[in-house]
């Protein structure tokens, strides 16, 4: 009984707010696809930099190994030990940054993807939302046509949009019923 009735509190209070104004809803996914490409700026720069670090790293291994080279050649063990410790570490540290390299060059990968989709996301939202009042005011009344059982030209049945439409629109019609029937009982 009681969900019954918070169901249909919920409904009445759903169906009195006002829909968000495409607008802002414009607005918001327009800054989030900002913000996502000046994330990709900054990850394109933490790739320049470990590649600028790889470049180092990798001069620094040839300046170990040919340091290690000279030592041999003129038998000197105790350089020619050194030079292999530090050739060992740039080595060590070069695979790491190829590593990390490869990782950030994925990771941008992926985000331009996920920006492409926000954007192809947005300009789907941008053709498909109403532009004026007068285009939303129209596309109101035509889902309470729907509810009523008319078809909007250029819809079909099998519509997963238009469905839910209805079924919003029946669901609505049921609370704001129950509604008023509870405010007969309570004597409103």
């Amino acid at each position: 009984m009681f969900e019954r009735l918070r169901a249909a509190l919920n409904a009445a209070l759903d169906a009195a707010m006002p829909p968000p104004d495409p607008r802002d809803i414009a607005a918001q996914m327009r800054r989030a696809i900002i913000e996502a490409r000046t994330s990709l700026e900054a990850m394109q720069k933490g790739i320049g930099a470990v590649d600028s670090e790889l470049a180092a790293e990798r001069l620094a291994l040839t300046d170990a190994e040919r340091r290690g080279r000279l030592a041999a050649g003129i038998g000197d063990q105790e350089t020619v030990a050194i030079a292999e410790r530090f050739a060992s570490k740039h080595r060590e540290r070069v695979q790491v940054l190829e590593q990390k390299l490869s990782a950030q060059r994925a990771e941008l990968e992926l985000a331009e993807r996920e920006v492409r989709e926000m954007r192809s996301q947005f300009q789907e939202y941008e053709r498909s939302r109403p532009a004026t009042d007068a285009a939303r005011s129209v596309d109101a009344a035509w889902r309470d046509l729907e509810a009523a059982g008319l078809k909007r030209p250029g819809t079909t049945d099998n519509g997963e949009a238009l469905r839910s439409r209805m079924d919003r629109a029946a669901r609505e019609a049921q609370a704001e019923a129950q509604l008023e029937a509870l405010k007969r009982k309570m004597g409103r």
